[in-house]
Order: C-alpha cells, then structure tokens, then sequence
C-alpha cells in the first residue's frame, strides 16, 4: 500500500481503535470517492475547473480524516490544478488517483 501511504495508527485513533468501524469507514470512502471521481471526470469532460476543485476538495479531505497521506496529496494536487484552470494537468493525474482507489479496495 506504498501509493496510498496510510498512517493506520492515525486511522485507528481516529476511531478509537475499533477495527470494525475503521474498515466500514474505508468502504463508505471508496464510495464516496467513486461518485467524487466520477464528477471529476464529468468536470473535466464538461471543462468545468470548479467541479473538477470540488469533488478533489471532497476526496483530499475525506483521505486526510482517515490518515491516507498518498490519496489526500493527490487530491491536493488536482485540486490546486483545477484551481488553475489547469484541466489537462488533471487529466493526467486521473488515472494516479484511479491507481490509488483501486488499491484502497484491497485494504
């Protein structure tokens, strides 16, 4: 799980140390961040930066409650991309972030 880089002592004490909770949370973040990619991929299609800024924000912070550092930095990088207008840049880092929730998945 190098790409996702996950702080899992910072995930548990997020949910003080319940296991369960922690692994339901992993799965309503890999379904958010599927409806959030999708919208992303819409924005970009759509040439719309602000939707694309938006389901990025969505994913950075979702990853940052739950201490996965890989997922929140690419998200971040979208995120200031789409800020900048910059929708071929983001383009690119797609399939990254695609790379990442796939992995996620296997967690």
């Amino acid at each position: 799980m190098s790409g996702l880089n996950i702080d899992r002592a910072f995930a548990l004490e997020q949910v003080e140390n319940d296991e369960d909770l922690l692994q339901q949370l992993f799965t309503i973040l890999q379904q958010s961040c599927a409806t959030d990619l999708a919208l992303m991929k819409k924005g970009v299609a759509d040439g719309c930066p602000a939707q694309v800024q938006a389901a990025a924000h969505s994913i950075k912070g979702a990853s940052a409650s739950l201490g996965i550092r890989g997922l929140r930095d690419a998200a971040l990088s979208i995120e200031l991309d789409a800020k900048r207008c910059h929708l071929e840049w983001v383009e690119r880092r797609i399939p990254q972030l695609e790379k990442m929730l796939e992995e996620l998945k296997k967690f």
